[in-house]
C-alpha cells in the first residue's frame, strides 16, 4: 500500500512541476516574440493540453473505433463545461 502511495505522490509532484516548467517556457516565448501572454495562454498551452485528447481521437479513427473517438470528444467537453460550471458556483453561488 505504501509504494502505490509514494508513486502517486511522486506522480503528482513531477506533473506539478511539469506544469510549472510549460507555462513558464510559454511565458517566455510570448515576451521573446513581443506578443501577449493571452495569445500564447489561447494557442500554445490550449494545443499542450488538448494533445492527449487529439492524440486519442486520431489513434481511435484510424483503428476503426469511431465510437470511442466521439466519445472522447462529447465527454471531454461535458467535462470541461461541468468542471466551468462547479467551480463558477463555488466562487459566486447562484
Amino acid at each position: 500500500m505504501l509504494i502505490p502511495l509514494l508513486t502517486a505522490i511522486a506522480a503528482f509532484a513531477v506533473l506539478v512541476r511539469s506544469a510549472d516548467l510549460f507555462v513558464a517556457g510559454a511565458a517566455s516565448i510570448a515576451a521573446n516574440l513581443g506578443l501577449a501572454p493571452a495569445i500564447i495562454g489561447l494557442t500554445i498551452v490550449s494545443l499542450g493540453t488538448s494533445a492527449p485528447e487529439i492524440l486519442v481521437s486520431v489513434t481511435a479513427a484510424l483503428t476503426g473505433s469511431g465510437a470511442l473517438a466521439i466519445g472522447n470528444a462529447v465527454g471531454s467537453n461535458i467535462a470541461n463545461i461541468g468542471l466551468v460550471l462547479g467551480l463558477s458556483v463555488l466562487i459566486a453561488p447562484i
